[in-house]
């Protein structure tokens, strides 16, 4: 299994390296079919949020299923055995799945595939625009996986633009991915109906769906 670890606005210490390469075998006992695990370890310089100072985030590749977690603390060694705890738990989730859902369900590529692709260790100053917009942002054609980042004039204030590539799923599958990965929300293209979709919590085991369309398409289904 590759291991690959990075820092965002902090150096990773070869201690650190030694102590994830130690603990991951906690994640080839539950998934063995794991591929590549990469964790990013983020440092926050705001003194006021000294608590959270550290954000550790895990992500398990295994085939086609992703598998993510983060937390934060004092320090990365702290913050690593929390989200690696959070991570162990979806991981015995989808391999308790597997084996009650022996139905012919193939895991789908989730969308939210941004933190999966490594970073450098101090992320880039961008590129000078003549016109910073908003609109800028979203004036470029994108590849699969390719983004682009417009600071707006001279606010603190960056868009961020990524295109992802996903097949089409069911509600039912796209609730399940959105706990893979962590995250109060979930974008999808909902199978039955091809549109543009988001699954989101509201509150204890309540969740909503949105969907997207334009009138053009609502007034040619009727």
């Amino acid at each position: 299994m590759e291991i690959v670890v990075t820092g965002r606005h902090t150096q990773i210490k070869q201690r650190f390296r030694d102590v994830v390469e130690n603990k991951m075998n906690r994640v080839t006992a539950i998934a063995p079919d794991a591929e590549r695990v990469q964790i990013v370890v983020t440092h926050e310089g705001n003194p006021r949020q000294a608590d959270t100072a550290k954000r550790v985030e895990i992500t398990v590749i295994a085939g086609r299923t992703v598998v993510r977690a983060e937390a934060s603390s004092t320090d990365e060694y702290s913050a690593l055995d929390m989200a690696l705890d959070k991570l162990t738990l979806r991981l015995r989730r989808t391999r308790d799945r597997r084996k009650d859902h022996r139905r012919g369900y193939t895991n789908p590529v989730p969308v939210d595939m941004g933190v999966v692709t490594p970073e450098p260790a101090e992320e880039e100053a961008p590129a000078e625009e003549p016109n910073n917009s908003p609109q800028a942002a979203v004036a470029s054609d994108l590849g699969p996986g390719e983004s682009v980042e417009v600071q707006v004039g001279d606010t603190p204030i960056v868009i961020r633009r990524k295109l992802h590539i996903a097949e089409p799923m069911t509600i039912d599958e796209a609730l399940y991915e959105m706990e893979l990965i962590g995250h109060d929300f979930f974008l999808f293209v909902n199978k039955e109906t091809n549109r543009p979709s988001v699954v989101y919590h509201r509150h204890g085991w309540s969740y909503g769906v949105f969907e997207i369309d334009t009138p053009e398409n609502v007034k040619k289904a009727e």
